[in-house]
């Protein structure tokens, strides 16, 4: 079960602050005029870092609105990358790589150890909103120390599951 770290009294966000659009603005004018689109990751980042690490459908609306572009391309960027979420999560984002390297160098024993020290599943953020035990990762490019994880874009090599659950104690 999936545990959601949303404050209910938080207020839900429908629309592109100043912020956020003056982002995108930057981003859009890299590209050449009529290229909008090319700056979707961008904006999708700005959006989702504006309301609390994710994407609701009245941002992702917003976000198409604001670039011009019909709403279907916002979406399948959206749900295509994996630095986005489209569901409440966890603060801290932690991602363990289980590709073939990592696989044959115990990763299955990180996921086990990890779950087991957050006391989630991979998917699940914990009760109090600070984790979210992201997804296996298929490659996270740092086969020479494996196994590994992410937190936070931050790469955790050469792991134990001791290691691993030391790890996580020591983040804020």
């Amino acid at each position: 079960m999936s545990h959601s770290p949303v404050d209910p009294a938080m207020p839900v966000v429908t629309g592109l602050s100043e912020h956020t659009r003056h982002e995108i603005d930057e981003w859009v004018h890299k590209f050449p005029q009529d290229r909008q689109r090319s700056a979707v990751l961008a904006a999708l980042r700005a959006a989702q870092h504006q309301n609390n690490g994710f994407l609701t459908a009245d941002l992702m609306d917003a976000v198409a609105d604001y670039l011009k572009l019909p709403p279907i391309q916002v979406y399948e960027v959206a749900t295509f990358y994996s630095m986005f979420e489209v569901k409440p999560v966890g603060r801290v984002h932690v991602s363990v790589c289980t590709n073939i390297s990592c696989m044959l160098c115990g990763s299955d024993e990180i996921v086990a150890s990890v779950e087991k020290k957050l006391g989630i599943k991979i998917g699940e953020s914990t009760p109090d909103g600070k984790f979210y035990l992201k997804r296996e990762e298929e490659c996270l490019a740092a086969c020479n120390n494996a196994p590994m994880m992410m937190i936070d874009h931050v790469y955790y090599e050469n792991l134990t599951p001791e290691k691993a659950a030391n790890i996580l104690d020591s983040v804020e």
